[in-house]
């Protein structure tokens, strides 16, 4: 792939640092330092409660020098997509892209068609893409709705390139231009109503399909999926679209459909395990130098993001600084002022640019390329190219008695990974099933990765349920960088959880997979000690790593305002003594800082109240399971479970639901913790007003500091305090009964220790 024979660099990276921004962060760590100091300094004779807010403090200091560290040197890229059109179409690199999906119930088809279908109609040339799905619910839905996109996708993607359209997820794209198409030519106006005609039978076909048992006779095409236990059945590989000659006159990319064998007798490895097989059979059909995995909720909306990431792969001078380009997750139809705190906006603008500026952003699991090179184990030295097992030199001939060792017994597979590692372009394409059908099975069953490195050393990395932050942690391991493309307009969007069970249900996932990965020997500790990961990296992975074991002392710390009102004892300074100006002017700065941050990137003071309460109530619920999980975990009780986020459709005919955002609970013990938190905080105020409290000590009682701080807990936890009133979509009885319980305990429990 030869360079531009233009000098004009193809992506231009830019500093946004603020030294006002600095600055502040600064003081208010200088303010936290203070406020220890003042705690170690008065500790003799304060007693107990004094301890353990100097404990739960010294870790809120802990976790503002890893933000202040990652936020330090924020960087953006841009990228020159036009000069990559330069090029003649034969020396664009090829694109394999990998769409995963798990259930049909959770994940409905029609979100999974659109996501294949928005690939497919990429600015790039077709037959340097290949779209492979991975259905590990075993559906004939699933399949049955790739076979109707794929019959569609003849009409639409032409459509799309020919009139530039820019959101092509048709379920999209349509209802924005219903309102603009009658002031359009009369030759669009054509075009438009018969592809809009042909995607609404498109769309009546699936629903029809999924409201019966089956979606068709499972016979022909469909025989395979007939007795079909999703937990325990053979693989299958079906190739829906081909172009065995380079010649395909639709110009439609390939479309592979690919459902892994499963069997009670092994671990499937989730997710992991998922892009592994997908890894391994494009492989052997396409063997694309770079890669693209997007989660099936997640479809392109900037049709030239190909381009995009290829200025980032292309333009840096050595492939140690790209390893992967990864986008940030966006979402289409997002709440106003985000109510469930989950879209990330702020999170991703100044943590996530921050992150850039030192080893370059984790891999975020979907809107991500890759090198192929890279997830076969390569490192970057390039007079080593190395799997885990034995130095491979570039050019030199590769010991294929290791390479069978790591990439497994198909002799293949190892022929396209030996072309992956060293750079090369394999003689032919894709050829058929025919040709592959054999080892394309062989590679998807359970047994084909017994004694190998894959999801070791090789690979998506096993061990965590967020297979990728240990994926990109792994690389990063090994010295690579990786790179953030935020083109405009964004370039995939997904939809977000939009209830509370929800929300809770994919925090409590990603917080136990994080701690997963910090309590095992490939956490970012390791990584710097023993491998190339950068200090200020592992500080970065160490802030998110540690989301799990944050609700430890900030449950603790929002019930001491209750234990010391319960035991009329103090934790913080009295309002007359000069120390209380520094957790005043903690929490105002902090307050004021972070509001300013909501306002730079355009959202409103409730966006910001919102995300703030909904930390909280994230930490207290479900970041505490995800430690009880991982506690669980270690002792041998229990394993930790993947457990997939429904996701909405947004069909057409199917009476779609506009969310209100309003929080809902159900019957899930997340919400436990919160419940309690709010009864405990109730329960101290009214002993308060009704004076059941025993008298303070030489005239250290409970002062209104504490007061005002049990009134903040019970603001963050709104919700709940809302759900104890309200009937529909409240917090059910037995979670009110065993919350109250617990609730009764901590009182009794703070009663026993004031009279001790």
């Amino acid at each position: 792939m030869a360079r531009l024979a233009s000098s004009s660099p193809l992506y231009e990276k830019v500093s946004l640092k603020n030294d006002g921004k600095r600055a502040v962060e600064f003081f208010i760590l200088l303010l936290l330092a203070s406020l220890l100091v003042y705690r170690l300094l008065n500790l003799d004779g304060c007693g107990f409660v004094w301890a353990v807010a100097m404990a739960c403090e010294s870790w809120f200091t802990f976790i503002w020098i890893l933000t202040f560290s990652t936020k330090w040197n924020p960087i953006a890229y841009r990228t020159y997509p036009h000069l990559l059109s330069l090029r003649e179409e034969r020396e664009f690199p090829p694109i394999d892209m990998f769409v995963t999906t798990a259930d049909p119930a959770l994940e409905p088809p029609f979100i999974t068609v659109n996501t294949v279908l928005s690939l497919l109609a990429l600015d790039y040339p077709a037959d340097k893409l290949a779209c492979y799905v991975s259905d590990d619910g075993c559906s004939p839905l699933t399949y049955y709705s790739l076979r109707e996109a794929s019959e569609f996708a003849k009409s639409w993607v032409p459509f799309s390139k020919k009139y530039r359209v820019q959101t092509r997820a048709p379920f999209r794209y349509f209802p924005d231009q219903d309102s603009k198409v009658e002031s359009s030519s009369e030759e669009f106006r054509r075009a438009y109503h018969a592809v809009k005609e042909e995607y609404e039978k498109m769309c009546q076909k699936i629903a029809a399909a999924g409201q019966k048992t089956s979606p068709c006779d499972l016979t022909g095409d469909f025989a395979e999926f007939s007795n079909i236990d999703r937990r325990d059945h053979p693989t299958i590989i079906k190739i829906i679209r081909e172009d065995k000659d380079g010649c395909d006159p639709d110009g439609i990319p390939r479309l592979v459909y690919i459902s892994r064998e499963k069997s009670p007798k092994y671990h499937h490895n989730y997710k992991a395990g998922a892009m592994n097989v997908l890894t391994r059979v494009s492989g052997l059909l396409t063997n694309a130098p770079y890669m693209l995995n997007v989660d099936c909720d997640m479809f392109a909306n900037n049709p030239q993001i190909v381009l995009h990431a290829l200025c980032l792969f292309l333009g840096t001078e050595s492939e140690v600084d790209c390893a992967f380009v990864q986008c940030p997750q966006k979402f289409y139809d997002g709440l106003e002022d985000d109510p469930f705190g989950n879209q990330m906006v702020v999170l991703y603008e100044f943590m996530g640019r921050g992150i850039v500026g030192l080893q370059g952003p984790f891999y975020g699991g979907t809107g991500c390329f890759h090198r192929r090179k890279v997830i076969y184990g390569a490192w970057p030295d390039d007079s080593c190219n190395r799997t885990s097992l034995k130095p491979i030199g570039k050019g030199k001939d590769m010991d294929m008695e290791e390479l069978v060792k790591g990439f497994g017994s198909s002799k293949e597979l190892v022929r396209s990974a030996s072309y992956a590692l060293e750079g090369r372009m394999e003689p032919v394409s894709l050829k058929g099933l025919s040709a592959f059908f054999e080892a394309a099975h062989q590679v998807a069953s359970c047994a084909y990765e017994d004694d190998t490195e894959w999801g070791k050393e090789i690979g998506w990395m096993y061990g965590s349920t967020t297979e990728d932050v240990l994926t990109g942690l792994n690389i990063h391991r090994k010295g690579w960088r990786s790179v953030y493309s935020t083109p405009d307009p964004p370039a995939f969007l997904g939809c977000a959880p939009n209830g509370g069970p929800a929300a809770m249900t994919q925090m409590k996932r990603w917080a136990t997979g994080l701690l997963e990965i910090l309590v095992s020997r490939k956490s970012p500790v390791y990584a710097t000690l023993f491998g190339k990961l950068q200090f200020r990296m592992c500080l970065a992975y160490v802030w998110l790593l540690v989301w799990a074991l944050r609700s430890i002392p900030e449950i603790t710390y929002a019930l001491l305002p209750a234990y010391c009102i319960i035991t009329n004892s103090h934790f913080l300074p009295k309002v007359n003594e000069p120390a209380m100006v520094i957790p005043t002017l903690i929490f105002v700065t902090y307050n004021i800082f972070t509001l300013f941050e909501y306002f730079q990137v355009g959202l409103s003071v409730r966006a910001w109240w919102n995300n703030h309460r909904m930390q909280r109530v994230t930490s207290a619920c479900a970041w505490s399971f995800g430690v009880l999980g991982v506690v669980l975990k270690i002792l041998g009780v229990s394993q930790t479970v993947f457990e997939v986020t429904r996701k909405d459709s947004s069909a057409p005919g199917e009476g779609e639901k506009v969310p209100d955002g309003k929080f809902t609970f159900d019957n899930s013990p997340l919400f436990i913790p919160g419940t309690t938190l709010v009864l405990v905080e109730l329960t101290a105020l009214v002993m308060m007003v009704l004076g059941l409290r025993p008298q303070a000590h030489g005239g250290s009682g409970t002062g209104i500091g504490e007061v005002i701080c049990a009134v903040w807990v019970l603001l963050c936890f709104s919700i709940f305090v809302r759900g104890l009133l309200e009937k529909k979509g409240g917090i059910p009885l037995p979670t009110v009964f065993k919350s109250a319980a617990l609730a009764t305990l901590f009182v009794h429990f703070s009663i026993f220790t004031s009279r001790a």
